[in-house]
């Protein structure tokens, strides 16, 4: 943050409890999507446990840039609302206490590669073994039953398997990952989905359920329209760049200063674009560009004219226009620009929260608003083994002595404060 940053706001929510108040996660997880699942149920209010390699922690401890000596950006972005507790998992007392955690749980969540939850104890079967009550998400690259199932799973690797950089880009240049790791995200957002169903379906059961995430799943529904396109037309589907391709005009477009987002929805507002935003009444005059479909067939050449008179004018005054007349529209901004942003800081969707090493360290707040106020960054994330004394005493009700005893076997590893 720069130093003339504004302050950011704490949380204002006053609401209690939280909805998932009283549930316990297990967060197995690693990396992007699994540790996404269990921050959604934690920032709801759940008490996500997350269980860490002994030595190393999760592996995105050591990705992106450094914020203390043991968290990164990346890490900070996928797990506030946790506790860290590290387990060694190739010891006997290690792989005890996690049978003990799953026996007091409520949400198990997972992504190791196929077989070694097995080694570890846990496989589906396993676990419900010793908690009947327990909603289990395995997270993986492909389906279990499949020929490829034991295929780790990547986002990049996904989004080109999928389709979807096939659609992502200009045409003129090769496919195109999205920027960020889209897969991985919305895979962790529907198996979040998939939980909170089974711990609803569980009221009436009484029973937990065993559920199955695979990256390569979210890949096909993150093409949405275009596969279906594919599908009717029998072919690939055409890149578009920034540009829509069932809407004209629709995307990145460049005035004098600089470039801006234009969305024309529909044919109203393409007359109201022409007549009171550029105020040139020829582009609406002429019947090829009076609906939609026409616009589409002609589209090169009238994004052609329409960039040679949006050039002709500042963004703040197209942009001013485009409002009073309702047509959406918005600048480009950079990441900086949009996290610093009134509108980011209004919103309350940054806080500050205390780090023992580093200070004051900006965390991404839920993005859910419940009572008229978002949900709380409760903990900010954890260092690896920060909770180890305080879960196994809370959960497993164990002593100071029997905490030490663990330290010595290697079961645990000595807490961080």
């Amino acid at each position: 943050m720069s130093v003339d940053t504004p302050p950011l706001p704490k949380s204002t929510y006053a609401g209690s409890p939280l909805p998932l108040e009283g549930i316990r996660v297990l967060d197995l997880s690693r990396v992007f999507a699994g540790p996404q699942c269990a921050m959604v149920l934690g920032d709801l209010g759940a008490d996500v446990i997350k269980i860490e390699h002994h030595e190393r922690g999760d592996d995105t401890r050591d990705w992106g840039i450094k914020v203390s000596s043991t968290e990164t950006t990346y890490f900070n972005t996928m797990n506030r609302n946790k506790r860290s507790v590290t387990l060694n998992l190739d010891t006997a007392a290690g792989r005890d206490l996690l049978r003990q955690l799953v026996e007091r749980s409520d949400v198990l969540i997972h992504n190791f590669k196929r077989g070694d939850e097995r080694k570890f104890g846990i496989a589906a079967e396993q676990a419900q073994a010793i908690n009947p009550r327990l909603v289990y998400c395995s997270i993986g690259g492909y389906v279990s039953w499949g020929s490829e199932s034991t295929r780790p799973g990547y986002d990049i690797v996904i989004q080109a398997e999928a389709g979807l950089m096939s659609i992502n880009g200009d045409r003129e240049q090769p496919p195109m990952k999205v920027g960020f790791p889209v897969i991985d995200m919305l895979t962790g957002l529907y198996a979040a989905h998939a939980v909170l169903a089974a711990l609803y379906q569980r009221n009436a059961t009484g029973r937990g359920e065993v559920i199955e995430q695979a990256l390569y799943d979210s890949g096909i529904m993150s093409v949405c329209f275009y596969g279906l396109d594919a599908m009717l037309l029998g072919k690939d589907t055409v890149r578009y760049g920034n540009a829509h391709p069932s809407i004209v005009p629709y995307g990145l477009f460049h005035a004098a200063d600089g470039p801006l987002i234009i969305a024309v929805g529909n044919n109203a507002q393409y007359r109201s674009f022409c007549l009171k935003v550029l105020e040139y009444p020829a582009l609406w005059d002429e019947p090829g560009y009076q609906t939609n479909q026409g616009r589409m067939e002609r589209r090169d050449e009238l994004i052609a004219l329409l960039q040679a008179q949006l050039r002709l004018h500042s963004r703040e005054e197209l942009i001013r226009r485009m409002h009073t007349v309702g047509i959406p529209c918005g600048k480009v901004a950079g990441t900086h620009t949009a996290m610093t942003s009134t509108r980011t800081l209004e919103a309350g969707l940054v806080q500050m929260m205390h780090h023992p090493e580093a200070g004051e360290v900006a965390m991404i707040a839920p993005p859910y608003i419940m009572g008229g106020s978002r949900l709380p960054v409760r903990q900010r994330s954890p260092r690896p083994g920060e909770h180890n004394h305080a879960v196994l005493r809370e959960v497993l009700g164990l002593g100071d002595a029997d905490v030490q005893r663990l330290v010595e076997q290697q079961a645990i590893a000595p807490a961080r404060h």
